[in-house]
């Protein structure tokens, strides 16, 4: 029986995590759930899994959590604020902490866990683009087992050797035969959509992703393929890839989520329905497998598999994270901050769609030529440069609206 805190309860991957214990009661159980500030669905959360411990991020939505719980739910302790979220991360009790809040805010709940040694399960890839060597030196320090959720990660982790997928962060991947890391993603709903056209996307259009059922913001990163920039960058860290030994790749159909070249000419695969109950069973019962109730993939339905390479006219942000990823943790730390601010400002029409990329840019670039001033050796100058990196986007977003 493993105990869980689950870090972004509410969310998508929250639900899809809850949907695996609720098929494997006898494997796992609910010790905590944190989440942001949607009261009304951690209320439902809770009078449903009756968690010891329910946190939200902020103080007035705990007070209103706690009114809502007193009948319904009245063992459950509610907590508020970032700390209480590193405390049951991290409590002795927890086996298991599935990190899936979004974004920067998920950094310091998540390295609670991995400094507390449980098994992480890593949905919020923010984590290792905002700290990369420093979060893997603490996987190794504490004895943490990391396991990566994201759909595209996953796949490539189940093509890899068991040598390897035991020592994420600091394997040799070409002592293991592997050529080639190809990280697949699927174009998202503009693909095909005329480049000069993209300055006039709507929030609403930019949500609609084809095949993934997502929050907003990450649906905008699918749009622009920052999401795949971030999955790029986290790759890096989670496979200890040089540039050469990654790649990506255009699948619109995401029925192959990333695949693995040997140096015999070998591909290894991993397919399924795009239903991230998959990755996250996996990462649960690791090294075992369990059932789910994803349907398999039906090959006579299946139809063409294409695949296209990524055009950075359509898709500057992708390219932004790629040379990003190998110019220095201040970069990558600067563009993730940047691009939470941008993102959000396109949400609430404050900018156009093509903005994202040029704004994130120039923030990237500041900060950049400014790398002497920033050093970047421990979790608090790390937070300081998201700060100053956010600061920048947002006089850059007053500058572009006036």
């Amino acid at each position: 029986m493993q105990k869980l805190t689950i870090l972004g309860a509410t969310g998508s991957i929250g639900a899809s995590t809850l949907k695996v214990v609720e098929q494997n009661p006898e494997h796992f159980a609910v010790v905590a759930l944190a989440a942001g500030s949607n009261v009304e669905k951690m209320q439902q959360l809770c009078e449903k899994w009756q968690p010891q411990y329910a946190v939200m991020a902020s103080a007035e939505a705990a007070q209103r959590l706690q009114r809502l719980l007193v009948s319904s739910s009245p063992q459950t302790q509610v907590l508020a604020g970032e700390e209480a979220m590193c405390y049951v991360a991290s409590l002795d009790e927890v086996d298991c902490a599935m990190a899936a809040i979004v974004g920067a805010a998920g950094l310091l709940p998540t390295m609670a866990a991995v400094q507390a040694g449980k098994r992480i399960l890593l949905a919020n890839k923010e984590a290792l683009v905002m700290s990369g060597q420093l979060f893997i030196d603490e996987v190794a320090k504490s004895g943490a087992q990391l396991l990566p959720v994201d759909s595209e990660h996953n796949a490539i982790f189940q093509c890899l050797p068991q040598a390897v997928q035991t020592n994420l962060g600091r394997c040799d991947l070409a002592m293991h035969g592997i050529n080639h890391i190809l990280l697949t993603g699927s174009g998202g709903p503009f693909r095909y959509t005329d480049v000069a056209a993209l300055e006039s996307v709507t929030p609403e259009q930019a949500i609609a992703h084809p095949n993934w059922s997502m929050g907003r913001k990450i649906s905008v990163d699918s749009a622009t393929m920052m999401n795949k920039g971030l999955e790029y960058i986290e790759a890096k860290w989670l496979f200890n890839a040089s540039k050469e030994q990654l790649k990506v790749i255009i699948h619109p159909q995401s029925v192959i989520h990333s695949m693995v070249q040997y140096i015999d000419g070998s591909v290894l695969a991993q397919m399924g329905e795009p239903d991230m109950v998959t990755p996250i069973a996996l990462t649960l019962s690791y090294p075992e497998r369990i059932p789910t109730n994803v349907k398999p993939l039906d090959f006579s339905q299946v139809g063409e598999l294409t695949f296209i390479q990524p055009d950075f006219a359509r898709y500057p942000c992708l390219e932004l994270a790629m040379d990003a990823c190998y110019l220095g943790q201040q970069a990558t730390t600067a563009l993730n901050a940047a691009n939470e601010i941008t993102v959000q400002a396109f949400l609430e029409h404050q900018l156009k769609f093509t903005d994202i990329a040029r704004i994130n840019e120039r923030v990237l670039n500041r900060i950049c030529q400014q790398s002497s001033a920033h050093h970047v050796d421990n979790l608090e100058s790390l937070l300081e440069l998201d700060k100053i990196a956010r600061a920048f986007a947002v006089e850059a977003i007053r500058e572009c609206v006036r």
